[in-house]
Formats: C-alpha cells, sequence, structure tokens
C-alpha cells in the first residue's frame, strides 16, 4: 500500500472537477486502481485523517489519469478491468467494455424462464469478457451456459473471469462464429442470448475517438445496414434451439422493425421490442415455434 496525504489527494480531485472532466472516471480509476472508492472518499471528508493508502502510487496514478485525458482511452481499459452487474470483470481491448445498459438483458433472460429451478441449456453468443453468460449462471444456479467467440483471446479473457469469480459456474466456452462451436447441442438449446455488433457503417464510422480507437471493430461494427451478424444468428437459430425456445439480442435503437420481420420469417413468434433505462428499444425477443 502506498501512502500519501489526504490533502493532497482531496486537491488533485478538485483540480479535476474545476477543469470540467468526467469526475466519475476518477472516481472509477480511484476505485479499480487505487483502492478506494467514492463512498470512502465521502467518509474521509466526514472523519478526516491526515493520510491516506493507495494500491498505487499516487505518481502513477496521475499518470495513468493523464493517458485516459490525452489519449480519449477509456479507463476500463487502463485499468484492465470494470464492474458490471455484481461483478468485477477482467479487460483488455480484444473485448468491448460491457455497457450498464447491456446488463437488462439479464433481467430478461431470467423473466423469460420464469421458474428458479429450472434445468435449462443457454447459448451467450459472443461472449466477449464473459459478462452476460457469468452473471446469468451465477443468478440461476440450475442453468447450464454455452459460451462462443470467434476470438481466442476474447475466449482466454472469459475463461479467466470464469475463474476468478466462481470456477463452479456451470459454463463451457468454445472459440468459433456465433453458432458454430456448438453442433453438438443442435436443438437442445433453451435460450440463447447475444450482444452482437450492430452498428451500421455510417454510424460507426462517428463514433468517438475513446471508442474507435480502442474497442474492437469486430464487436462493434454490424455491416452497413448493422444488420449483417443479427441475420446469421436469427437464420441459424432454428437449427439450435429447441421448440419455444427463446433468442434475445441486442440491437440499434431502430432495428427492433426489421429484426422483429427476420425472427417471423424463420418460425418465430412472441415477439417484443423491449425497452433500455433510457427509453430506447434496444432488445428484441422472440420464440421459436
Amino acid at each position: 500500500m502506498y501512502e500519501i496525504s489526504t490533502k493532497d489527494l482531496f486537491l488533485w480531485i478538485k483540480d479535476i472537477k474545476n477543469t470540467r472532466q468526467d469526475i466519475d472516471d476518477l472516481y472509477l480509476l480511484l476505485d479499480l486502481l487505487g483502492g478506494i472508492t467514492k463512498s470512502d472518499l465521502l467518509l474521509l471528508k466526514i472523519n478526516f485523517k491526515e493520510k491516506v493508502y493507495l494500491k498505487i502510487d499516487f505518481h502513477s496514478l496521475k499518470k495513468k489519469w493523464l493517458d485516459h485525458t490525452n489519449l480519449s482511452k477509456p479507463i476500463q481499459y487502463i485499468c484492465g478491468s470494470t464492474y458490471w452487474r455484481n461483478f468485477k470483470f477482467e479487460l483488455s481491448t480484444d473485448v468491448l467494455i460491457p455497457r450498464v445498459e447491456t446488463e437488462q438483458i439479464v433481467e430478461i433472460a431470467t423473466k423469460i424462464i420464469a421458474s428458479e429451478d429450472k434445468k435449462i441449456v443457454f447459448a451467450d453468443l459472443g461472449t466477449g469478457s464473459g459478462s452476460i453468460a457469468i452473471s446469468l449462471a451465477a443468478e440461476n444456479k440450475n442453468w447450464k451456459g454455452l459460451a462462443t467467440d470467434i476470438d481466442i483471446n476474447a475466449i482466454n479473457i472469459a475463461q479467466r473471469n470464469h475463474k476468478l469469480i466462481s470456477s463452479n459456474l456451470n459454463i463451457n466456452f468454445y472459440c468459433g462464429n456465433w453458432w458454430q462451436p456448438l453442433t453438438h447441442y443442435a436443438g437442445m438449446i433453451n435460450l440463447a442470448i447475444s450482444n452482437p455488433p450492430y452498428i451500421p457503417k455510417n454510424v460507426y464510422e462517428r463514433l468517438p475517438s475513446s471508442v474507435l480507437d480502442f474497442e474492437p471493430k469486430k464487436a462493434l461494427y454490424g455491416g452497413e445496414d448493422g444488420l449483417f451478424h443479427i441475420k446469421q444468428i436469427i437464420s441459424d437459430a432454428p437449427k439450435f434451439l429447441i421448440k419455444g425456445g427463446w433468442l434475445i439480442l441486442e440491437n440499434h435503437f431502430n432495428q427492433s422493425k426489421e429484426i422483429k420481420n427476420l425472427l417471423r420469417g424463420y418460425g418465430f413468434d412472441s415477439l417484443k421490442t423491449i425497452k433500455d433505462t433510457f427509453g430506447i428499444g434496444r432488445f428484441t425477443i422472440g420464440r421459436y415455434k
């Protein structure tokens, strides 16, 4: 642990606030690398102490912050980790930073399969850091997870997160494109979830540098109309889902109508668009008849 004066720490935080930089990013850096939470800082203001202890020396912490501000590099990549739902996940630039709006996909999946005791097989297609698969398996102990990703580096990160969070969770990881590694589970999957690349070309090209320069294109770019990968997932879904099995997709705000038409064409019913916490039609679901 590294000792610094509480006064110096609060002066640094105040200087950053005065420059109108994103203070939430600073709090995340202090938490992930420094080992001091926003709640800890509030308590320090109430019960002032002369010294505070960090997991990283103050000079290095300041340098990390400069990397963030000068390069627009996301704090999560600088720290190599982030919080998502109830867990801390390891990250690298091989995987997408899991977004807060995606957390809802776990709640949707759990609600669809109402019984807590029901044993089901679910697939997380394009697992990335493993955040969705691990969260689902942790919250539903009887569920068996199949997590796929086309990138072996992503699979390695997901497996590390599985081991770090709980190696007892019933998840198997497979490297391959969408459904392709799951041929042995054809017709056996009760529920499939995917947050695929869905950003259309014209939107992708205008993304901020913090995304374009650091986050993997393969996890974001969905082709000309954003539906290239979604079409693949939907067209192959009937081979793998049981009758009555569900497919949950995250999508761009204006894609849900077309996705529902695609699902209908491949034998899905009970089609529904679900809005995220920001009121955007973020998720499209359907049940295979």
